[in-house]
């Protein structure tokens, strides 16, 4: 079976091989994989030859502690996680304390012991001076006994590695730190002893010998770098957290028709729950009643919200933008897809291997052969009759002047410093761990939504074959929340039509009433049910782009296009990528020909209708190939892929998951600073092998010395205080070696500042390809005398303002005249032509009905109904009402007289006025 282990102590990755060597050797364990970023193991052992107390014993007797995790599935995903963060949270405490208190007990040690010395100011007099050698001394041990009592974990857990011969970087600390101190003490006892002889000579010079400061240092440099590291282990494990935190916590149950709210963990298989505007969908499950448009963006990536309608699918913790659904549950929450993608991120992260430190390579043999030097050299000079204080001075200025504060700080000082350059630059970097792989990427793998692209849809083409199009259009889009009306309404700024009747039409498009004419728009299949040809001068779908057609009036008005545009600097990016000698490949939801077209213009690979899982599928199979794999994304769905990657990145305008789960964060959201994240790397990388390098040098020169190797040829002995002055000047080169990181300059970072402003929205104008609805002047209803005008300017200004009225118009220059069809008053005419700028002179309307009869009671259409029905039941007569000019225009087949048709009209309770010829 396969159990899961809490595992608490270890602190690098040789406590993790460690915890992995106790467990695996014994016998039944098929498989143990440690996490040292989780604190956890996995292990798949044999239940009849093994229990878990043996493996937890195990764990014990090898220097750490283990617990059995949560078993229970629900409570594995937030009650165990929420105690693991809990338990780091605190440790992060307890670190920041001892790391303080440390500091406060540090420095005025090194002060004194130093400043004795170097003559600095500020010391009292009663710490100077042969006289006062012992009280020095006592405030000198006073003060790193606190020290290290602070800091007693470090010697508890090193020397119990080295005695289970697994010597970690804890053992180092512990060796140097204690090996200063016990000479300390043993030089302390010596100054005694000739004080007690009145020797103040000779107990001054050991005095001198004093190394309490370098044993106080030691652990408290140590601890700093610690405490940083514990930070980012923390920040790293926050993914699954927030993963967690995303699922609905609550439901609304439809229970016959009522509505409840519920515990999601209640809702079972079958259950229907209720899913209103602004909600998350709480379960997955399929649409039984209602349509909605569903945010599927945290699962899929994508930004364009779905249209859903009665038999449509739905995931759970999508958001229901528009609409109200009944929703069937076809998963319970623990089998839900964000509870795969939780366990997706679980497995990704466990499995991952730890990259190994090389001090801690070089530790586990550098330490023992420090040690047995150290043996040699005294046993040496003592079988050559030196005296027994001669040879522990030299075994002890071995053990001092190898100490491992240049190998411990010859990593973190360089990271330290690449990742304050990095954050300079824009680009936040969690671990070391993440500096170290970066350097080795040679495959880069993008999503495509928000990481090549923008993420957000904009108009790109028009084709228009209505000149009313774009305002009709904007106005009826205006009415909407859909993310594609709203990119229509932004691409240009107009003052919206009034919109009657509007609807909208699931999985169509819109619908509404502009001035009287009908208005749709929507897809292909929405013309195509209204019997409304459409055409189009160029294949959008293959350049990868969402086309909305437009009908006004039962007649095609033309198509805007929209795409997920690409960001200026993606193309750059990939070249850059590839020039390094980095593969380049795009994973997307998209289908096979919109992720083509995209892929085809940044000149790169691309694996289009990919679903969350196969991303993470993707980067495993190129790993397993060999490939050390970067993933760039910024959506939930791409988390799995973040932890499974060798290095995730993503950017701060990208959902948090994504930047939890990710190990590169790029602030300004420029592409090009994963090339210089990459530049950054290899730079660090090379600076932690000149430090490494300088460090070991530094041994291989100074041991022999220390060991009094060259004693009798030149008569060179290495005291234990030059020792630890020569260990200082070793971390001081380090540290100085690192800071040159500081002057790091990318030399793609300078040439790409700019900034993307919105692309032109390309207009085409194809309205003459089209038939429009034409009329002779003879067929006019009204001729109207229009003063101004003065050329073609003029004549569409006046043609605007009348078809703005939903009035079809002929506009003369010559004559001066318009001609309009329609239904529109004298009124709206002459305030429409005024507001343009032209004078309205007269209007002559046609003769077109026999009779004109004033009803100036017709308040309401029902009114018109009734006035119609009363008229046209007379025999010959057929009428038209019109409510706006309260109005009754009547058309006689045979001879009807003004008495008669008043008569009808009074009989249905309406007064008539005046009745015209």
């Amino acid at each position: 079976m396969k159990q899961k282990f809490d595992v608490m102590g270890m602190t690098c990755a040789s406590c993790q091989a460690h915890v992995n060597k106790s467990v695996s050797h014994l016998e039944g364990v098929r498989d143990c994989n440690v996490n040292l970023l989780s604190e956890n193991m996995e292990v798949d052992y044999d239940e009849s030859k093994l229990s878990s107390d043996d493996i937890i014993a195990a764990v014990r007797k090898g220097g750490y502690d283990a617990a059995l995790a949560n078993s229970e599935k629900k409570e594995a995903v937030s009650s165990d996680i929420a105690s693991i963060n809990a338990r780091k949270d605190e440790d992060l405490k307890k670190r920041k304390r001892s790391l303080i208190a440390s500091f406060i007990f540090t420095v005025p040690l090194f002060y004194l012991s130093m400043g004795s010395m170097m003559h600095w100011p500020g010391i009292p007099d009663i710490f100077l001076g042969h006289a006062h050698m012992m009280i020095m001394a006592l405030t000198q041990l006073l003060l790193c006994m606190i020290v290290l009592g602070i800091n007693s974990h470090y010697f508890i857990g090193g020397f119990k590695s080295l005695f289970h011969l697994a010597p970690n970087m804890d053992s180092l600390i512990a060796i140097g730190s204690g090996a200063s101190f016990g000479y300390s003490v043993y030089a302390m006892y010596m100054m005694a002893y000739y004080m007690g002889k009145l020797d103040l000579n000779k107990a001054h010079s050991y005095h001198m010998s004093l190394y309490f400061e370098s044993a106080a240092m030691i652990v408290t440099l140590i601890s700093l770098g610690k405490y940083f590291e514990a930070r980012s282990k923390k920040r790293t494990s926050d993914a699954i957290n927030a993963l967690v935190d995303l699922a609905p916590s609550q439901a609304t149950l439809l229970d016959h028709g009522v509505e409840k709210i519920v515990s999601i963990d209640d809702i079972r298989v079958g259950d229907q729950v209720v899913v209103k505007t602004g909600e998350s969908v709480a379960v997955d499950g399929k649409i039984i009643d209602g349509s909605a448009s569903i945010d599927e963006s945290m699962i899929t990536g994508e930004s364009i919200p779905v249209d859903k309608t009665v038999g449509d699918l739905v995931i759970g913790s999508t958001i229901n933008k528009n609409g109200r659904i009944i929703v069937e549950c076809m998963k319970t929450n623990e089998a839900s897809t964000l509870s795969q993608i939780i366990a997706l991120v679980e497995e990704a992260g466990n499995s991952k291997a730890p990259i190994a430190r090389l001090a801690d390579v070089i530790s586990g043999y550098f330490v023992p052969a420090v040690i047995g030097i150290a043996l040699l050299t005294f046993i040496a000079w003592m079988l050559l009759g030196q005296s027994f204080n001669f040879a522990l001075n030299c075994a002890i200025a071995v053990l001092v002047i190898s100490c491992p504060c240049a190998l411990g700080l010859a990593t973190p000082t360089a990271i330290m410093v690449g990742t304050g350059r990095g954050a300079k630059l824009g680009i936040l970097v969690k671990d070391a761990e993440t500096l170290e792989n970066t350097s080795k990427i040679d495959t880069v793998v993008f999503d495509k939504t928000g990481t090549l692209t923008y993420g957000k849809p904009q108009v790109t083409d028009v084709e228009v074959y209505d000149e009313r199009l774009i305002d009709y259009a904007l106005s009826l889009e205006s009415l909407s929340s859909h993310p594609l009306a709203k990119a229509i309404c932004e691409f240009k700024e107009i003052t919206p039509l009034t919109v009657t009747d509007y609807q909208e039409i699931p999985g169509g498009g819109l619908s509404g009433t502009i001035a009287g004419k009908a208005i749709f728009a929507g897809n292909k299949r929405l013309m195509d049910q209204k019997g409304i040809p459409v055409q189009s001068k160029h294949d959008y779908a293959k350049e990868g782009k969402t086309v909305l057609y437009f009908a006004i009036d039962g007649s095609y008005a033309g198509l805007m296009a929209l795409a997920d545009e690409i960001k200026e600097e993606a193309k750059a990016v990939v070249h850059d990528l590839q020039e390094r000698g980095i593969k380049t490949l795009m994973l997307t939801g998209d289908n096979q020909v919109t992720a083509q077209a995209i892929a085809h213009q940044l000149g790169m690979d691309v694996k289009a209708e990919v679903l969350p899982a196969d991303k993470e599928e993707v980067v495993r199979s190129l790993q397993d190939q060999g490939h050390q794999v970067a993933m760039v994304g910024d959506g939930i769905n791409d988390a799995p892929a973040l932890t499974r990657a060798n290095i995730g990145v993503s950017f701060t305008s990208g959902l948090d998951i994504a930047i939890d789960a990710a190990d590169v964060v790029l602030m300004k959201n420029n592409l090009h600073d994963l090339v210089v994240a990459i530049d950054l790397s290899h730079a660090t990388i090379k600076n932690i092998k000149e430090n490494l390098f300088w460090a070991l040098f530094y041994n291989v020169i100074c041991i022999p010395v220390a060991a009094g190797v060259f004693y009798h040829a030149f008569g060179w002995q290495l005291s234990p205080m030059l020792g630890a002055f020569a260990m200082s000047f070793s971390s001081v080169f380090v540290v100085s070696n690192a800071l040159r990181l500081r002057l790091f300059k990318p030399a793609a970072y300078e040439e790409n500042k700019q900034v993307h402003e919105k692309k032109h929205v390309h207009i085409e104008n194809y309205k003459e390809d089209v038939p429009m609805r034409t009329f002779t002047k003879e067929e006019a209803d009204k001729t109207i005398d229009v003063e101004g005008m003065m050329c073609e300017n003029c004549v569409k200004h006046v043609t605007k303002a009348l078809t703005n009225l939903g009035e079809e118009a002929i506009v003369s220059l010559d004559e001066n005249k318009a001609y309009v069809k329609g239904e529109a008053s004298d009124d709206e005419i002459i305030k429409a032509i005024d507001e343009a700028g032209y004078k309205v002179t007269n209007i002559t309307a046609k003769k077109a009905y026999d009779k004109v009869i004033e009803v100036p009671d017709i308040m309401c259409n029902n009114c018109v109904k009734h006035v119609t029905n009363a008229l046209n039941a007379l025999d010959g007569v057929a009428a038209h009402v019109s409510l706006e000019d309260k109005k009754a225009y009547v058309t006689l087949s045979k001879p009807v007289d003004d008495e008669t048709l008043k008569k009808a009209i009074e009989d249905a309770d309406y007064t008539v006025g005046k009745i015209y010829d």
